[in-house]
């Protein structure tokens, strides 16, 4: 392999990405995008609808990848974010968490634009949703 796909195949994580354990505990790409929006029933409107939104777009950008160990990064980063979604009503609330700065430095300049716009949408999402008398008041 080369080196560029050798640095793709490692985990978020300091591990490697192991290709041969991935396929066992994978979930295939339709099921697992089912799960998601499944998983974004117990979100405040808001964030569901964000959440929605990003996951139907992202999925929609990597139908037509053929590149294995981009397919196995995708679906494991997503399968992650699922397993830290809460379990049902009862669930705790999702708080999110910081992004780690190792996978920071591993993104591309288009991943850091992507990056800066979900965070440009996250904040008006929450500046429509806080205090609709802030901007009006005298």
């Amino acid at each position: 392999m080369r080196r560029s796909l050798l640095r793709l195949a490692e985990s978020v994580s300091s591990k490697p990405l192991k290709l041969q354990d991935s396929n066992a505990s994978l979930l295939p790409p339709i099921p697992l995008y089912r799960r998601l929006l499944r998983a974004h029933r117990y979100l405040v409107p808001e964030m569901r609808s964000l959440g929605d939104d990003y996951v139907k777009a992202e999925f929609r950008r990597h139908r037509e990848v053929t590149n294995a160990v981009q397919i196995i990064g995708f679906l494991s980063q997503w399968q992650t974010y699922l397993d830290q979604m809460p379990k049902g009503a009862g669930g705790e609330e999702f708080r999110g968490k910081k992004l780690d700065t190792i996978m920071f430095e591993k993104m591309s300049t288009e991943q850091l634009g992507q990056l800066y716009e979900l965070k440009n949408a996250t904040k008006e999402v929450w500046k429509s949703t806080q205090d609709p008398k802030d901007g009006s008041s005298s």
